[in-house]
């Protein structure tokens, strides 16, 4: 705290608050998730897409993080993954931003203690976390973090012995 004087007047300023993390409420979507969602082809589309009405009849908020942004927009220019309706890198940055702006979905923060379970799930899952799974582990450790229900196609996740995990099936 700092005095701060001036003829008849004594104010005192104060230095801003540490920032602190407020846990997240809502579900973190696999890149998977996104990638269906966003692909009409894709075969996991119509369960992607009963998932998200179900979220929205229930006003779950859905969250990107950095690298779910990045996965999706990847994934959306690779010709192997998307056949010929891959988009170019600022066709799917663009798609991206239209998803972003959908009210019901934010870019989550990186949560301060996603470092501190990243470094739990690569010691203590058994088997032995294989490298391939690296990105999972960030993901699971991130929704962790922020108290989100990490929402996936992917059964590896169960590894993570998650607080909060959705399993969807294809249908």
């Amino acid at each position: 705290m700092t005095e701060v004087g001036r003829p008849g007047a004594s104010w005192r300023v104060s230095e801003p608050p540490a920032p602190g993390w407020i846990l997240a409420s809502g579900d973190l979507p696999d890149i998977n998730v996104w990638l269906a969602l966003a692909v009409r082809e894709h075969p996991f589309h119509a369960a992607a897409r009963a998932y998200w009405q179900e979220a929205r009849a229930q006003d779950t908020r859905l969250w990107f993080c950095r690298t779910t942004m990045l996965g999706l927009v990847r994934l959306l220019c690779q010709p192997k993954v998307v056949g010929k309706g891959a988009l170019a890198l600022p066709q799917a940055l663009r798609l991206y931003r239209q998803w972003s702006e959908v009210p019901d979905i934010g870019l989550l923060p990186e949560p301060p203690d996603a470092d501190k379970l990243l470094d739990r799930f690569a010691a203590t899952t058994k088997p032995p976390l294989p490298t391939r799974l690296w990105t999972d582990a960030w993901l699971a450790a991130t929704a962790e973090a922020a108290g989100l229900r990490l929402v996936t196609f992917d059964a590896d996740f169960a590894r993570f012995g998650l607080t909060r995990h959705l399993l969807l099936k294809n249908r």
